[in-house]
């Protein structure tokens, strides 16, 4: 047995209202693909960063190697071998890609030099990635990408990666641990952070367990099965989604051969988006980041305005030229796959958070309703279980899961007609995870329309009624999800539908 290339030693952090890590120890060994798992808010983000060097601990020690080390920023932590794909990004979106991984990497390369070499990378791990487009264009998939590639570029001897196949189609799930397994085997150590059982029992070979910040258990994660991992992050087996069949009722939402061009040169143009959303059926669209799904998204919400007003239509009413608020006072309610800066305003909290798209706390004569709104977070954070400390508590201060849980839970709580929801489960554990599309097929089920944009196949079969695929800006016929399969759709991914459709693609409902 060698000895561990990393090893930490009752590492504890604490901040001014929670314990984030107690008396962690955990080690990783020269070629281990090492698998930390852990509900939202477990702790397992602050851990990493204490690693990379991004949070200092108040107690314990890290040692490299065998020997002590103190890691006080990210550049000290590069410098040992240390990389960090990060769930949140830290890229400047006023550079282009390649500006962005220079940052990152050895000065002696040249900016050109680094534009080759992402090139070349991208290329090896079927990552799509443009050097030369500014950070700012780009989706939060082809963010990720980005984030992927200039930590591989470092050649590390430990990288971390948080959640880093949650963009990914299964093909280039396939491909990345291929990459993955190859760094190992030539001695990179590796830490995982995903809320994808299945990939961890198929890629790690040891699992760290946190849970509120300390560790419950260490595991062979392919000696293990989804219940049991669950069982032990979460204490208990995520309840079963119950799945009614019925029949869907009048068409909420009607999209006519769409088309608009894009808003900047990084964008994809729009091309004949043809579609139906009936009352009481969940529809989904699966697809790669940046292949369409910002300029539709943003045509459905109300942000972009340009559509013919008959393009699209709401219980039959043409509202191509109407903006968000004229929707939503139609019953249309949107989630946002950006739950920081759009979904939510970091600095505010919770309560002032609802303002953003609900308005039944502000009186007829301009004046908010404080009590009302502090009323209504409350109800929200206790239906939806959501772990924050209080109605006041800033945005900021939520983990991703749980404030992924509030901005669902206040989209549904307002009662749409359709609701709109991109990446819903994006980051989020496996009980939050349960929670939150359970919560969607009781909408459903409640007569809601609900149309899911999601790079989550698993999640999209677990949910959706019927399924469309995006793809350079063109829509696949809809699939039933009973006829659909994971290979086809991921074949459909990369465009090939036109191609291999089928006799199973059903035709559009009318």
């Amino acid at each position: 047995m060698s000895s561990p290339r990393l090893q930490l030693a009752h590492i504890t952090k604490r901040y001014p209202s929670v314990v984030a890590n107690r008396d962690v120890s955990l080690a990783v060994l020269p070629g281990e693909t090492h698998a930390v798992l852990g509900e939202n808010g477990a702790g397992k983000s602050t851990l990493m960063k204490i690693i990379y060097g991004s949070v200092i601990p108040d107690e314990g020690e890290l040692l490299w190697n065998g020997q002590p080390v103190a890691i006080r920023n990210p550049s000290e932590a590069r410098a040992l071998g240390i990389s960090m794909v990060f769930q949140h990004f830290s890229l400047f979106e006023t550079l282009t890609v390649a500006e962005n991984v220079w940052l990152g990497v050895d000065k002696s390369m040249s900016l050109p030099q680094v534009t080759q070499s992402i090139a070349a990378k991208a290329a090896e791990y079927g990552l799509d990635v443009d050097p030369f487009r500014p950070v700012h264009t780009l989706s939060v998939g082809e963010m990720q990408r980005v984030e992927i590639i200039r930590a591989l570029l470092t050649d590390p001897k430990l990288l971390i990666l948080d959640e880093p196949t949650s963009v990914l189609t299964p093909q280039a799930v396939e491909r990345l641990f291929v990459v993955l397994r190859k760094l190992a085997a030539q001695g990179c150590s590796i830490l995982y952070i995903s809320h994808k059982l299945h990939e961890i029992r198929e890629l790690c070979t040891a699992c760290t367990v946190l849970r509120a910040g300390e560790v419950t258990g260490v595991c062979d994660p392919r000696q293990e099965t989804n219940a049991s991992l669950s069982r032990m992050m979460i204490g208990a087996e995520p309840p079963a989604l119950e799945h009614h069949d019925r029949q869907p009722g009048e068409v909420v939402l009607r999209v006519r051969d769409l088309r608009l061009p894009r808003e900047d040169q990084f964008g994809a143009d729009l091309e004949g988006i043809s579609m139906e959303v009936r009352a009481g059926e969940v529809v989904g669209i699966a697809g790669v980041s940046g292949n369409g799904q910002r300029e539709l998204l943003y045509a459905l919400s109300g942000e972009d305005t340009r559509a013919e007003p008959s393009a699209i239509e709401l219980s039959g009413k043409a509202v191509g030229g109407y903006g968000p608020a004229h929707r939503r006072h139609l019953g249309v309610h949107f989630v946002p796959e950006d739950r920081l800066g759009r979904g939510a305003v970091p600095t505010l909290g919770l309560a002032h958070n609802l303002m953003l798209t609900r308005t039944e706390s502000i009186r007829a004569s301009g004046w908010i309703d404080l009590k009302a709104l502090q009323r209504q977070a409350a109800d929200i954070i206790g239906r939806f279980n959501v772990k924050a400390g209080g109605p006041n508590a800033a945005a900021r201060s939520l983990s991703g899961g749980n404030l992924q849980k509030f901005i669902v839970g206040r989209e549904i709580d307002a009662n749409p007609k359709l609701l709109i929801v991109s990446q819903p489960t994006w980051g989020v554990d496996v009980g939050a995870s349960a929670q939150i599309r359970a919560e969607l097929l009781a909408l459903r089920d409640a007569g809601c329309a609900v149309l899911v944009v999601s790079e989550e196949l698993e999640e999209l079969f677990e949910i959706c009624d019927r399924l469309h695929v995006l793809a350079k800006g063109r829509l696949s016929p809809s699939i039933a999800r009973a006829d659909a399969t994971v290979s086809q759709i991921g074949e459909w991914m990369s465009g090939l539908w036109l191609a291999r459709q089928g006799a199973h693609a059903a035709p559009e409902a009318h």
